[in-house]
């Protein structure tokens, strides 16, 4: 099992976010959503999305990163096609993650959600690499955050319907829950 000290997990990389806030008093973390990105988009390796959620990116690098200029996100943890982790929010702090959403009826789900974004698109295979860090990561959150249950283990999609699709098709929910046990 994987150990989080500090809201941090200590086998995960850590380059720090500063686009994170504190999480409001009182609110326990008791949500996992699960996010796909890749900058330039469907292209995998590089630096890009850490330059992205740190504010280094050269938003004139590429075309596609046009529209990213000025844009302040993060995520808390990025796990990308090997299954290799980095950390960018402590757990303990609000990540940038979600945007405008809604769960069961309770918006602003940063507030009380830990986001984890998969290197991918919406309709290419996640790799075997992936799955079992996915998998090893949500069974370590919900050890040290118990109202993460499997029920309260959703996409960006389901809690921003119509604005956002991820982690898309390619991801196998069976196959992750299978896994999860």
């Amino acid at each position: 099992m994987q150990t989080i000290d500090g809201g941090w997990l200590a086998q995960a990389e850590h380059c720090l976010s500063p686009n994170y806030g504190e999480r409001p008093h009182n609110v326990a973390i008791s949500l996992l959503v699960i996010h796909n990105i890749s900058l330039p988009p469907g292209q995998f390796g590089g630096t890009h999305i850490r330059e992205l959620f740190c504010n280094r990116l050269d938003c004139g690098a590429h075309p596609d990163f046009n529209d990213l200029d000025g844009l302040r996100v993060s995520s808390h943890l990025l796990i990308n096609r090997d299954g290799e982790l980095c950390q960018f929010v402590s757990f303990l702090d609000r990540a940038w993650h979600a945007g405008e959403s809604d769960f069961q009826g309770r918006s602003n789900c940063n507030d009380f959600s830990i986001g984890i974004e998969l290197e991918g698109t919406d309709d290419l295979p996640y790799t075997d690499q992936q799955y079992d860090s996915l998998v090893q990561v949500t069974k370590t959150l919900q050890n040290h955050y118990p109202l993460i249950s499997s029920g309260r283990i959703v996409g960006h999609c389901d809690i921003a319907p119509g604005r956002k699709t991820d982690p898309g098709p390619a991801f196998d929910w069976h196959r992750y829950k299978k896994l999860l046990g």
